[in-house]
């Protein structure tokens, strides 16, 4: 049974193949530290925000999951 278009359910991820310049990689890295993120991350979030300023990010488009620990008890979600 699926639960979504082309056959895969809601909570897989596809998985891309992604060649670049070492270089290009080394700097988005560092981006991606800088931000407390991995590179995948990184690479999601800026391709969701092209996607978003191009107009063609799709409605469907989950948002991106949230890392890291949970807030403790009490604490309000940021």
């Amino acid at each position: 049974m699926t639960d979504s278009p082309g056959g895969r359910s809601p909570q897989q991820r596809k998985q891309v193949l992604l060649r670049l310049d070492p270089s290009v990689y080394e700097a988005l890295a560092r981006w991606a530290s800088d931000e407390l993120r991995s590179a995948n991350a990184q690479i999601e979030f800026l391709l969701r925000r092209a996607l978003s300023e191009a107009g063609r990010l799709p409605g469907t488009a989950r948002p991106i999951p949230r890392r890291g620990r949970p807030p403790a008890s009490g604490e309000p979600e940021e």
